[in-house]
């Protein structure tokens, strides 16, 4: 039987129909679903004596060309729709955007002879976001074309025209080491490949000569300590990196007295120090203490027979003996130093002093003693008593917070087990089985014991009580009773803040810190060996509200141009006890504090 083209009027909408006479009312139905998207059971056509049913046959309604129907009803919102952005597959994309997309494998660092210290250095410190964010702002100072450092930059690497055969042109082309570096990290985020460090490593060996210097064998370059590439690099980027400072000034570049070193904000600390003599000589002749403030890059973790684990380490690197002229007694005499932190930046740095001169043979030796370390560093035990009192409320209401969150998630696991067993008993009832009650499955004597005395349940004699069904939260109630505790926490919390913690956004306000990153050395001495880095994997940004998500505890390992995934396992054999892997360089990040536009 032919079809008959008919029109149908839904929500100010005419949409042109063929009907099948032949068909019945629910094949039609489905026909509108495919085209207005309502579910055929939340339609409502009307026809003739009232609304059309589904096993109306379609012929008995002896419609006619051009027949009009009136269509009521609107989607579930369940309606699968087509995808509001065009799908794109990674084979589609250009080699730049498939290196940015979510979980994309980050580049490695080619290795040029023996440059793995400075690449396992570079990888751990891109993993600082603030750094690669105020980097893509840097604007070097114009230099002069005919300058000699321009002039010896271009001449090592063969000029600027080789460079540019190699793709390494253009953004590469600056000899300015935050520029360099500026430039290697933009072009680190276009690939997924090894990327060679050319220009960055011609500009840190003009910057600094003695990672230019030769190996013994005169067969290529020697191998550095990977500590002393950091220290350098960050002594570089503490003299031009500038951030905007308390005034607000929105030019980076300026050398202004309100623009604040990037370093000193974020990865530089302070020291309350102390300096007393030993003798009580000095003392009774009235030499006192002398005070003072000292910043600090790193800390330091000394190892010894007695060191252990990171804090002894930290302990004994805060407390030192020296030796020096007293004014006192008129000759040299043993001073003890002792530091304590009066400012924790954001992100800190320790160094494992693993490596010594060792005169005998003429090079840097490796202390192979295994020193565990924390994933989760407390460090308030090291600071002053000025900076403990603001600290610890902060440390003590998260962990009071995580506490609640764990004890939140346990009794949403009691609820829904607690479901299940009581669906079950329904099930067992609902077949004639006979059940126990809780008492005698918790106690089958005592039951035993008030069945023959009679005695029911309450206490009672007589016959069996009836239970009324247990009623059980949902999980959504369970999950919003969990939200709304969880944030009044997080705004108790942010009251226990000290007001100028708050303030800087560079500084750590609790006290607590988490690893992100590792860089560790593998051989006998400082002058041998290989490098290699441990980078934290982060959670997947949201592009739509911008939060990162959950992290699933995977680390990258940065092997020069290798990159893998790695387990947190991998990262506590890194304590050391051999010539394997073991920890040099520490990173770590504060743990963050939940901001008040979270918590809306």
């Amino acid at each position: 039987m032919a079809t008959i083209p008919v029109v149908v009027k839904h929500q100010g909408k005419r949409h042109e129909v063929d009907l099948d006479p032949s068909s019945t009312g629910e094949v039609f139905k489905f026909q509108l679903y495919s085209i207005t998207g309502v579910e055929p059971e939340r339609q409502k056509i009307l026809v003739k004596g009232g609304q059309l049913k589904d096993d109306l046959e379609l012929s008995t309604l002896a419609v006619k060309p051009g027949h009009v129907f009136m269509m009521m009803g609107t989607p579930s919102g369940n309606v699968i729709q087509a995808p509001k952005e065009k799908m794109r597959f990674v084979e589609d994309m250009t080699e730049a955007e498939a290196a940015k997309i979510d979980g994309a494998i980050p580049a490695g660092l080619q290795n040029l002879g023996n440059t793995c210290y400075m690449n396992s250095t570079l990888q751990a410190l891109r993993s600082v976001p603030e750094l690669q964010e105020e980097l893509a702002r840097y604007k070097p100072a114009p230099t002069a074309a005919g300058s000699s450092f321009a002039s010896s930059s271009a001449g090592a690497l063969g000029g600027f025209g080789g460079l540019a055969q190699l793709g390494l042109g253009g953004l590469g082309a600056s000899m300015d080491l935050t520029a360099s570096l500026r430039d290697l990290y933009q072009q680190m985020s276009d690939t997924q490949d090894g990327f060679p460090p050319l220009m960055f490593l011609n500009a840190f060996r003009t910057a600094f000569p003695q990672f230019a210097q030769k190996s013994k064998s005169n067969n290529g370059y020697a191998q550095q300590d990977a500590e002393e590439a950091w220290s350098q690099i960050l002594s570089q980027l503490r003299q031009k990196l500038k951030v905007r400072g308390e005034s607000g000034a929105e030019d980076t570049s300026s050398q202004g007295a309100s623009d604040v070193s990037f370093v000193d904000k974020y990865l530089a600390g302070t020291f309350s120090t102390s300096l007393e003599c030993d003798e009580t000589a000095a003392k009774e002749a009235g030499e006192e203490a002398t005070k003072s403030e000292d910043v600090f890059l790193k800390l330091d973790c000394h190892i010894n027979a007695q060191v252990n684990h990171l804090r002894d380490g930290i302990l004994a690197a805060l407390s030192e003996k020296i030796e020096k002229r007293s004014p006192a007694l008129e000759r040299d005499a043993i001073y003890t130093k002792t530091s304590r932190i009066s400012r924790l930046p954001k992100y800190l740095t320790v160094h494992f002093v693993r490596f010594f001169w060792k005169r005998e043979a003429e090079k840097k030796a490796k202390i192979m003693r295994k020193v565990t370390f924390p994933r989760e560093l407390d460090v308030v035990e090291f600071c002053t008593d000025d900076l403990k009192a603001k600290l610890i409320p902060v440390r003590e209401k998260i962990r009071d917070l995580r506490k609640d969150e764990e004890d939140i998630e346990r009794a949403r696991k009691r609820q829904k087990r607690a479901r299940v067993l009581e669906q079950e008993r329904k099930e067992d009832e609902a077949k004639g089985l006979n059940v126990p009650d809780a008492d005698k499955k918790k106690d089958p004597t005592k039951a035993g014991k008030d069945a023959k005395a009679g005695k029911s349940k309450d206490g009672s004699k007589g016959g069996d009580v009836e239970m009324a069904d247990a009623e059980f939260k949902t999980d959504e109630q369970i999950e919003a009773e969990k939200i709304a505790s969880i944030a009044a926490a997080k705004r108790e919390l942010l009251t226990l803040v000290d007001p100028g913690l708050a303030a800087d956004d560079g500084v750590n306000k609790c006290g607590l810190y988490e690893l992100r990153g590792v860089v560790a050395h593998q051989g006998a001495s400082a002058d041998s060996g290989h490098y290699t880095s441990y980078i934290k994997k982060q959670g997947i940004k949201d592009p739509k509200t911008g939060k990162t998500g959950e992290e699933d505890g995977k680390w990258w390992w940065f092997n020069d141009e290798k990159v893998s995934e790695v387990d947190a396992d991998k990262i506590d054999a890194l304590a050391g006890g051999g010539e394997s892997h073991s920890a040099l360089i520490l990173l770590y990040r504060a743990i963050p504090i939940p901001k008040e536009e979270d918590l809306q």
